[in-house]
């Protein structure tokens, strides 16, 4: 290995990386640690997350003559890399067609004999899913950006929790949110996808996994819906973001659109109707979202009738980083099809902000990330799901904050009386006596710098010179007859008066200073209070009290 390679002795990588680094599998890295007592134990990460020195693999797989020879998985996937590009989806599907089928024209001999070699050392499923893992990994390949991580589909299971009868994807790519869910006993499991060699893919997976019972159709599923007649019992989606033709225009009279039919901008939404509409009675569906579908304004009505109408039972937001595309928070959507039109058993929405967890989880929330927000409350103006702001006003305390904020009020109000400085009749104007700036530069006894000036002389009051430089004499001269403001303040005035004289006005403008400080802080404790109060009384937390 080339030494000047290696990064600094700070540097910590995954098992992931150490397998790129070495030329072989995870698996093989999951081996090494096992077998190898010297192995370099974790040094930072979580039990499910550990990560290494660098120096320390560096320096063990020298030892042990690791990663000198090209293992065969990285051979398979630089040919496939040279034969199919970047659409590596194909050329998977290719890989995996040749293992189901026993044949696959489209690979030429050598590529056929590396495949075989790879597979008689381990199995075929193992291979297509080592190479499946590297095409997961492999952000910027065409199609990867829509295959969800690990660390995404292991969230969505977790919520999705125990699973039976018929799963859906409507968008199921190369399969993995489907062959997630659909381990539990009696799963059934459908889907579709535009992509060809996706679907190819995830039926070949889930062939090689010993399912008979998944079937993945082709299409287009908003505007071709292979599935017309499918109720599941879980319909489970990651559905393309941000797509503004998705077909609102030949699709406007379609049935699906219950809840209203989505703007050209709101892709997510028609995705989410056609998922609701493949729900049999009872059934749940579960969706990633991106955020800004929870408070767009654009989405507001199709929002407030998922709510009003009970669809809507939990709404999730997800650490950054669960996707590979880019690292803002997504959300999933919870849904459920009533299973009776009397059913009205939901009350309210389940909110879950997990944005400060790890994205590698856990994902089980604490109590305090979790609150029941009433429908009622959800159905204003604007409609906004957003979790993290109700779970945040479910922790605040309105009326101790309360009391605090308007006893710090009354406080600041008393010292207010005292800041004022009491002041008598003046001389009238001091123009008469007054000397620019500039004068007071050219004999030493200020400086000027960026508009600001001090005192170098203890004849002078610096606080006396800039309260009256903010007066409005000084202001109108540094004002231009257009209205702009000149910076320079070299032509400004002060008068000329004693040093115990200037001390006195000094000591006034210091105090006005503070008075006009203290009114800052005074208004932002005002609205502070009243919004406490406003949303204390609208909530349910705060009451005027009687007898008042």
């Amino acid at each position: 290995m080339n030494a000047d390679s290696r990064s600094g002795p700070d540097s910590l990588v995954s098992a992931a990386e150490i397998a790129r680094l070495a030329g072989v599998t995870r698996a093989a890295v999951s081996n090494w640690r096992k077998r190898h007592a010297d192995f370099p134990t974790p040094a930072g990460g979580g039990a499910g997350t550990a990560l290494f020195a660098l120096p320390e693999v560096h320096a063990w797989l020298d030892r042990h003559r690791k990663g000198d020879d090209v293992s065969g998985e990285v051979l398979v996937w630089q040919a496939l890399r040279g034969a199919y590009g970047d659409d590596m989806a194909r050329g998977l599907a290719d890989v995996s067609e040749l293992f189901t089928t026993g044949s696959s024209e489209a690979l030429d001999n050598g590529l056929r004999s590396l495949v075989e070699d790879l597979a008689a050392q381990s199995s075929p499923a193992e291979v297509v899913a080592g190479l499946t893992e590297r095409f997961i990994d492999s952000a910027g390949r065409a199609g990867s950006e829509q295959v969800p991580t690990p660390r995404l589909t292991r969230a969505v299971r977790h919520f999705a929790g125990a699973v039976s009868g018929t799963v859906f994807d409507p968008a199921c790519g190369i399969g993995s949110l489907l062959l997630a869910l659909g381990e539990g006993p009696g799963a059934v499991l459908a889907g579709q996808d535009v992509d060809p060699s996706a679907a190819r893919l995830a039926e070949a997976r889930a062939g090689l996994a010993g399912r008979t019972d998944v079937t993945i159709r082709v299409g287009d599923s908003l505007r071709e819906d292979r599935w017309p007649e499918l109720q599941a019992a879980l319909v489970v989606c990651d559905p393309p973001a941000n797509v503004p033709d998705w077909g609102r225009e030949d699709l406007l009279l379609d049935a699906r659109w219950q809840l209203g039919v989505p703007t050209r901008a709101e892709s997510e939404l028609a995705w989410l109707q056609h998922c609701y509409a493949h729900l049999a009675p009872g059934g749940r569906a579960i969706l990633v979202m991106p955020a800004s579908v929870a408070y767009r304004n654009a989405a507001r009505r199709i929002r407030a009738e998922l709510v009003r109408r009970g669809i809507l039972t939990q709404l999730v937001a997800l650490p950054a980083g669960m996707v590979a595309a880019h690292a803002q928070s997504v959300h999933l959507w919870l849904l459920r099809r009533p299973s009776s039109p009397d059913d009205d058993a939901v009350s309210s929405v389940r909110m879950v902000d997990l944005t400060a967890n790890d994205p590698e989880g856990p994902f089980e929330p604490t109590a305090d990330q979790v609150v029941d927000v009433p429908l009622i409350d959800l159905l204003d103006e604007t409609v906004d799901l957003t979790p993290t702001p109700h779970v945040v006003a479910c922790r605040t305390d309105h009326l101790a904050e309360y009391l605090s904020t308007r006893e710090a009020l009354v406080s600041r109000l008393h010292e207010l009386l005292s800041l004022l400085p009491p002041l008598t009749s003046g001389p009238g104007s001091l123009d008469g006596v007054a000397v620019k700036v500039a004068e007071l530069a050219r004999a030493g006894l200020v400086e000027v710098t960026e508009g600001e000036v001090v005192s170098t002389s203890d004849q002078l009051d610096t606080d006396y010179l800039h309260g009256f430089l903010r007066g409005a004499a000084n202001t109108r001269r540094a004002t231009s007859a257009s209205g702009s403001f000149r910076a320079d303040v070299r032509g400004s005035r002060v008068p000329r008066m004693s040093i115990d004289d200037q001390r006195l006005y000094g000591a006034a403008f210091r105090a006005l200073e503070e008075f006009e400080r203290r009114v800052k802080e005074l208004t932002e404790l005002s609205d502070r209070a009243a919004s406490l109060a406003r949303d204390g009384l609208t909530g349910g937390t705060l009451r005027p009290e009687t007898g008042r």
